[in-house]
């Protein structure tokens, strides 16, 4: 069983930057992938990007794209996402996940298809 814990939030300005941190413990050789989450107060879970664990195949949203960079320490059995040029409607709860099924290097961008999840970190962005 792979246990995600998520650190690094916290309050920015807009335009600032924040660099979250996704730390896989237990089983992380078991991890498929890590993908990760945010959710709005009174929005949904939404996608913002993963990354597969072995050969570093990323995805973004398109409201995060050439803003946000997902990367992976596999030594450290981490994976990072910076958060540049944030935006006040970039606040919400951040949570990695991982996802642990073998996808043929495929990602998946729904939250249902993640297995294990952190318990999330906050990040507020203000105006």
């Amino acid at each position: 069983q792979v246990q995600p814990v998520e650190s690094g939030g916290g309050l920015v300005q807009a335009g600032g930057s924040l660099r979250l941190s996704c730390a896989a413990s237990g089983r992380p050789f078991s991890v498929y992938a890590i993908g990760w989450f945010r959710q709005a107060p009174g929005k949904e879970r939404e996608f913002v990007a993963a990354i597969t664990w072995h050969g570093g195949r990323t995805y973004y949203a398109d409201s995060v794209k050439s803003r946000f960079t997902i990367s992976k320490n596999n030594a450290k059995n981490t994976v990072f996402l910076q958060m540049n040029s944030l935006k006040p409607e970039n606040t919400a709860v951040y949570c990695c996940a991982a996802d642990s099924v073998y996808r043929g290097g495929g990602l998946k961008l729904k939250a249902g298809d993640y297995g294990y999840w952190g318990q999330g970190t906050q990040v507020t962005v203000s105006s």
